[in-house]
């Protein structure tokens, strides 16, 4: 098994450099840093991850808890994550909660017990405010909250502008939103207050549907959309707080016999693989993940240095026209 050593001698440099290259401290020069690295990989040389944790206290991990992996959204965010940690020359620690705050306590324990260098919240709201008392940085996206070293968010009150007023362009009088979940708050929430504001704007009819938390749970919105458009039949304009929601909406429209977009308009949110992969596919609001992502890692690796990071960043949406509003 080759070593340290080893490697420096192919290298042609000094151990105390193959070291610095290893843990990324101090100058070197590229050509250096080239040298050291084709070394390492002709000599199949590995570093001794357990060995440099316990030297500095932390590994090069990153924990992730999300609520939800099978739903579009987070699947997308959860891959996101994981290629901007790789670029940082970091693994992920993925957790999924499940919505369930004792699940939640025992992964951040996980994770620090695995020396994480910090955890990225998806979409859900710490449980106590004792968690962030434990020395490691917690940031979150989708999550406002004043817990967290740092919030990424999409700009969701514009993305409901957008819906709403592409909506109303399209020539819709009658519009129901599919929203977020009642009585829990979360900055999605704002997609609703535009839908309202722009509705109010144009002195167009609305209602807002909010959901109730074992539909968002079992992620299946059929029935609630049933019985929204049996009650609300002159609807023709939908607006979706996710694509998930906008792809049952089609189902529930072809059931129902009402075609989409020629009896009723549909724009989704998210911008996930499954909005092109529709019949027709989803006109939708464009979420940043990649970028959300990348700021994310940045802002916890920033964060575990003692950095300085913004409390808040907000980035922005963008529409999305697809043939399910006649685009």
């Amino acid at each position: 098994m080759p070593t340290l050593k080893d490697v420096a001698e192919k290298a042609g440099v000094t151990v105390t450099t193959v070291s610095r290259v290893i843990n990324n401290r101090g100058y070197l020069s590229e050509e250096t840093k080239y040298k050291v690295k084709q070394a390492m990989n002709e000599l199949h040389y590995r570093p001794n991850e357990l060995a440099r944790s316990l030297s500095k206290q932390v590994t090069n991990t990153i924990g992730i808890i999300t609520p939800h992996i099978t739903h579009p959204y987070f699947a997308q965010l959860i891959s996101q994550l994981e290629n901007a940690a790789s670029k940082r020359g970091f693994k992920i620690l993925l957790c999924n909660s499940k919505e369930d705050h004792s699940r939640e306590a025992e992964y951040i324990d996980l994770c620090k017990s695995n020396r994480a260098v910090g955890i990225i919240f998806c979409g859900m709201i710490l449980a106590s405010e004792q968690y962030t008392q434990q020395g490691i940085p917690f940031v979150a996206i989708e999550c406002n909250s004043p817990l967290f070293a740092s919030t990424i968010l999409c700009d969701n009150y514009e993305g409901g502008r957008l819906a709403a007023e592409h909506l109303i362009a399209c020539g819709c009088k009658n519009l129901v939103h599919f929203s977020g979940i009642i009585d829990q708050e979360m900055p999605g929430d704002s997609r609703s207050q535009a839908f309202k504001d722009v509705c109010q704007k144009h002195g167009v009819d609305f209602e807002i549907v909010w959901t109730r938390d074992n539909t968002y749970y079992s992620m299946d919105y059929r029935d609630s959309i049933r019985q929204t458009l049996l009650g609300l039949p002159n609807t023709d304009g939908i607006f979706a707080s996710s694509d998930l929601i906008a792809a049952q909406v089609i189902q529930v429209c072809a059931e129902m016999g009402k075609q989409i977009p020629q009896h009723i308009k549909l724009v989704g949110f998210d911008d996930v693989a499954l909005s092109s992969l529709t019949t027709p596919q989803i006109s939708t609001i464009h979420q940043p993940t990649k970028e959300m992502a990348e700021m994310a890692v940045d802002s916890l690796i920033r964060s575990s240095s003692r950095e300085t990071v913004p409390s808040k960043l907000v980035l922005p949406v963008s529409l999305v026209k697809r043939q399910s509003t006649g685009w």
